[in-house]
């Protein structure tokens, strides 16, 4: 086999493959002989078709197929040869395919960049630093008593927090518009279901009352023809409730899975479950800072092809959101590539710079880690057992536990050169929702 590799440009490469015509030849050969032995057809006996005969109804396409093979197992060797790393899947031209003649073809494609990794030193993060106070779990139980709460009808005016049912109609310039008009919708005032204004309009009303709202539709509203409008809602309220917080008591406590103890037990079931929480997103939160920084401070080329692979993975991650209401030929239309992009570069560029990192530092997957992370995870179910046994019987899984530790751990290695900063915060900044980098 003779093979030649030059760079067009950037990452990506062109190799070109010679092999001898027998390589090829043979095997076809070897193959119209197999089937020669099983080949039925009219006015032969099974086995008995001659080479002839089977060269030539079956013989171009035995070759096609003996191609396809030699060509995808020389490229493999070639590159290995040659001692580079394609990223994604190479694109063949064949240039000589004639029996008897020897195989040429032309692979292109890229290849993973070189990265240089930077000083882990100039890596600055803010480590929050929270504790769960006992105004915490009170507010955390105020929480879930609103989540059990119960509704009464009120005669009031409603008030924040109060579940109206309203019929309205919004107009733009005198004029209705579509999307703009209900009947019997209900609508808990605060929760922020409307447009601006819309229910801070509503509070003081009383059943039966009916008046104008002026409100104006947000520059960024996904109607075109609404944005930036002023709108005038005529809304009557057709009945108020106001809600009614359930008792702590054994059947409140047993909603949540705490049979025995009381509120005692309760508040500790409640404690435990939000230190964990404020555990892991305080760790996200550092993470996030980390590798927003990893991604900010290297300079990597990156592989289309790499880049291509992840926006097809988040397409199907978001058609499967959509539970399977995307059909697969309108998803690159309705999802196009450009959505996504951002988000695959960053990740690819991710992935090749925490993968140098455990290259270079020889950085292996902590088995106990492991462990103890798919123990956490088990331990919101009701057979933790059961469901770590079914973690470590299922290959996919746990090697998706395990690239999640080895970042963890690609984290606390350059943790250890950062400049960490703690900061002291409460927990409802910790467990706040961060912006992504």
């Amino acid at each position: 086999m003779q093979v030649s590799i030059e760079t067009t440009s950037g990452l990506e490469r062109r190799l070109t493959v010679n092999l001898p015509a027998e390589v090829v030849d043979k095997e076809v050969d070897k193959r119209l002989q197999q089937a020669a032995k099983n080949v039925r057809l009219n006015g032969f006996r099974k086995g008995k078709v001659p080479m002839k005969v089977v060269r030539q109804r079956f013989g171009a396409g035995v070759r096609q197929e003996v191609l396809g093979e030699v060509m995808s197992r020389s490229f493999y060797e070639a590159v290995q040869k040659e001692q580079v790393k394609p990223a994604g899947q190479p694109s063949i031209e064949a240039k000589e395919t004639a029996p008897g003649k020897n195989l040429e073809y032309v692979a292109t494609f890229e290849v993973y960049p070189e990265v240089e990794l930077i000083d882990l030193a100039s890596v600055e993060v803010e480590r929050p630093v929270a504790e769960v106070t006992d105004k915490d779990v009170d507010n955390m139980i105020d929480v879930l008593r609103k989540q059990q709460s119960s509704w009464k009808e009120t005669k009031r005016k409603a008030q924040k927090g109060d579940r109206v049912t309203i019929d309205f109609v919004g107009r733009v310039d005198g004029e209705e518009f579509e999307g703009g008009k209900a009947e019997d919708q209900q609508l808990v005032l605060g929760s922020g279901q409307m447009i601006p204004g819309f229910e801070d309009g509503i509070l003081g009303m009383k059943p039966g009352e009916e008046q104008d709202i002026q409100v104006t539709f947000p520059e960024d509203y996904q109607a075109e023809n609404l944005k930036g409008k002023e709108a005038t809602f005529t809304i009557k309220v057709k009945s108020s409730e106001k809600p009614e917080l359930p008792e702590l008591d054994e059947e409140f406590f047993k909603a949540y899975g705490v049979e025995d103890g009381g509120e005692d037990k309760f508040r500790e079931e409640v404690r435990n479950n939000m230190e964990r929480e404020l555990k892991n997103a305080a760790l996200n939160k550092v993470k996030t800072q980390v590798m927003d920084q990893l991604f900010e401070k290297h300079e990597v080329e990156i592989p289309a092809a790499l880049v291509a692979g992840e926006v097809r993975t988040l397409r199907g991650q978001m058609i499967q959101q959509f539970g399977g209401q995307i059909k697969a030929e309108d998803a690159e239309k309705m999802l196009p590539d450009a959505m996504f992009e951002d988000q695959a570069k960053r990740r690819v560029v991710l992935g090749l710079v925490v993968g140098e990192i455990v290259k270079q530092n020889k950085l292996d997957v902590d088995a106990d880690r492991v462990k103890s992370k798919v123990e956490e995870l088990a331990s919101t179910y009701q057979q933790p057992e059961e469901v770590v046994e079914y973690y470590y019987s299922n290959r996919e899984l746990l090697s998706g536990v395990e690239s999640v530790v080895l970042e963890d751990q690609v984290v606390d290695f350059v943790l250890d050169s950062a400049k960490v900063k703690d900061v002291k915060s409460s927990y409802d900044d910790v467990i706040k929702p961060q912006q992504q980098g």
